[in-house]
């Protein structure tokens, strides 16, 4: 009850910061995860396989640095909320884009440029909403807003499940403009991050000279995010492909199989964002992800669609779980004059190490005659350990005072 209550006592751009960061991943997400629903489809029109077409999800992951490089920095110079809202109409145009390629190669480059944005958005919005709540909320709010990638998972899913029989692959593409008007949400209702606002008219700062003199920080996170990418990627990218080749779903199970273990992504990753303001930061991490390990034989090799459906539901309760510490962690580790860019940068560079992830486990199922359970298995079990043993080596500041922080630096 605490907790309502605290929620309930927060400023009206408070809630909205918070949902408009929630609802800037979901969107982000939605607008990714619509194209991993589709590599069968668009390799059947442009007469190649899975794995060339794949080759469009590790370009966005790819691409991701440079746009949290990008949006971080200018984020860090013009204030987190006007830069949010160019980055959501920047990625809703080339998702739009996609929809119209004539070729591979041109769906491949509109992937990549949708990346960029993509790679914008996490690092600006968890910044905004990190600096705009209290510290005792940090936590809940965090599993909240990690919980917006499996939300925009579980739309996606339902939009394949409702209309791609209907629109095929390039309408759905289309569809995902929609993001756009959360812009409209942005301008009316959230204002700028008080951190930042401390610092408005004082000497500009240099984040990148933050990166370089904190590097063993960056360097550790970047490992981290590494892992932490094969982990979700790992477990999600090629889902709805081990549904479609290795059991011969159709469209309506492969959709719904796909909400069911979102709903569990969501439900880890609010539970244990929560959780990690009464144990910590790091055990909630290491908790989360070696609750993966028992549960992958039910996720990979079960056979019947309800056996499936409990092994995805449970496999992302871990995964997400242990995603949902993940803003609120990278954004009390960051150095405060860089909070927008160092936090989505480890991020989006552990992506651009993990994005060759969809290639490689396709590559592995190919080779071992289309068995993508194997695959799943494999790269989840090896990274959950690797996260377990990387998050115990690792430094923690719960409860770090961003105010304080503010203060400091703006005299």
């Amino acid at each position: 009850m605490s907790l309502i209550a605290d929620i309930r006592s927060l400023e009206p751009s408070q809630r909205s910061a918070i949902w408009a960061s929630y609802l800037g991943w979901t969107l982000d997400a939605f607008d990714f995860f619509l194209m991993v629903f589709m590599l069968s489809t668009i390799a059947r029109e442009f007469g190649t396989d899975v794995k060339a077409v794949a080759q469009g999800v590790f370009l966005t992951l790819a691409a991701r640095p440079l746009g949290a490089f990008i949006f971080g920095w200018l984020g860090e110079h013009f204030g987190r909320r006007p830069v949010l809202m160019a980055d959501i109409i920047f990625f809703s145009v080339f998702e739009l884009a996609s929809g119209f390629a004539p070729t591979l190669t041109s769906l491949l480059v509109l992937r990549f440029l949708f990346g960029v944005g993509m790679g914008g958005e996490w690092g600006l919005g968890a910044s905004l909403v990190m600096e705009s709540i209290p510290a005792k909320l940090r936590g809940p709010v965090s599993g909240l807003l990690q919980s917006g990638y499996p939300s925009g998972y579980f739309v996606a899913s339902l939009v394949y499940f409702l209309l791609f029989d209907t629109i095929g692959w390039r309408g759905m593409f289309m569809v995902g403009v929609a993001p756009a008007l959360l812009v409209l949400l942005i301008r009316m209702h959230v204002k700028e991050s008080p951190v930042f606002e401390a610092r408005r008219g004082k000497a500009r700062a240099n984040p990148i000279a933050e990166l370089v003199r904190h590097w063993k920080i960056a360097l550790y996170l970047v490992v981290l995010m590494t892992a932490f990418n094969f982990f979700s990627h790992g477990t999600q990218d090629l889902y709805p492909t081990f549904l479609q080749k290795q059991h011969h779903f159709d469209t309506h199970t492969t959709g719904i199989l796909a909400a069911v273990m979102n709903l569990g992504a969501m439900v880890g990753g609010i539970s244990f964002g929560i959780w990690s303001e009464r144990i910590g930061r790091k055990r909630a991490i290491i908790i989360a992800s070696l609750l993966a390990l028992p549960v992958i034989p039910l996720f990979a090799f079960s056979v019947t669609p309800l056996m499936l459906a409990l092994g995805g539901f449970l496999m992302q309760v871990a995964v997400q779980g242990a995603w949902g510490i993940v803003p609120v962690h990278l954004n009390e580790l960051s150095p405060p004059l860089a909070r927008s860019l160092f936090p989505g940068f480890a991020y989006q560079l552990g992506n651009l190490i993990a994005s060759k992830n969809a290639p490689i486990q396709a590559g592995i199922a190919e080779a071992h005659g289309d068995n993508y359970g194997l695959a799943l298995a494999l790269v989840c079990g090896t990274v959950a350990v690797v996260i377990a043993v990387w998050t115990a080596l690792g430094p923690e500041r719960k409860n770090a005072d961003f105010a304080a922080e503010a203060k400091i630096y703006s005299e």
